[in-house]
């Protein structure tokens, strides 16, 4: 593609720390959206079900991640359509206290030294890489 036929297409990047305040309040938000996701108990994805309801409940960052959904980020944003979109959750050592945690000129350095950065022609999809995050959950939409 041409940097003509790129140009209306923007890679957003957005990274937050979170910390979990009530992690039953929110296993508990993820189990009632999978439980409207899959319906009722014991249809064909019973299975995929029963996974999904084990892993938000053993760890926090999946639960977030299955409640996540960067549709909902844009969808009021007049002029803009979500084409393609991927994101991750993983549990962290946080230091609200240590600023150095928070540089965000060293995650650029890094990206540059990796190839990353704003050369990237899409998002991972097809080349068997993921958003860059080691760990926790993963969530893709296209």
């Amino acid at each position: 593609m041409s940097t003509s036929e790129t140009s209306r297409f923007v890679r957003l990047q957005v990274e937050m720390v979170l910390e979990i305040t009530d992690p039953a309040a929110l296993s508990g938000t993820a189990l009632e959206s999978i439980a409207a996701e899959y319906g009722e108990p014991g249809g064909e994805s019973a299975e995929e079900r029963m996974q999904a309801e084990a892993a938000v409940r053993e760890d926090g960052a999946e639960a977030l991640a299955s409640l996540i959904d960067p549709f909902d980020l844009v969808s009021e944003v007049p002029g803009v359509e979500l084409t393609q979109a991927s994101w991750s959750s993983e549990t962290v050592a946080y230091d609200p206290d240590d600023m150095g945690d928070w540089d965000l000129d060293d995650d650029e350095d890094e990206e540059d030294d990796e190839g990353g950065g704003g050369d990237i022609p899409h998002n991972g999809v097809g080349d068997g890489e993921h958003s860059g995050v080691s760990g926790g959950a993963e969530r893709r939409v296209k």
